[in-house]
């Protein structure tokens, strides 16, 4: 089951469990749609994959199975400010 990570782990910008701007690797790396198309070039820089638009739990569903709390913050140069 997807971790639903609460943060891009590039910019730290809150990522709500049904946005629409969270992108995933088949790692569950996460970024924001902005930081994968404008630092990343569509690129993971944890394991060199592509990313796809994360999928939506539905509300109901989050009751039972919460999207995770934890937040990861990566040091990739790509995503120095």
């Amino acid at each position: 089951m997807l971790a639903l990570r609460p943060n891009c782990e590039c910019c730290d910008r809150d990522l709500s469990a049904d946005s629409p701007d969270a992108r995933i690797c088949t790692f569950e790396c996460t970024f924001c749609a902005d930081c994968v198309d404008t630092r990343l070039g569509g690129v993971c820089p944890n394991c060199g994959g592509n990313f796809s638009v994360r999928p939506v739990r539905p509300a109901a569903l989050l009751v039972k199975y919460p999207a995770s709390t934890e937040r990861v913050v990566g040091k990739h140069k790509a995503c120095a400010a």
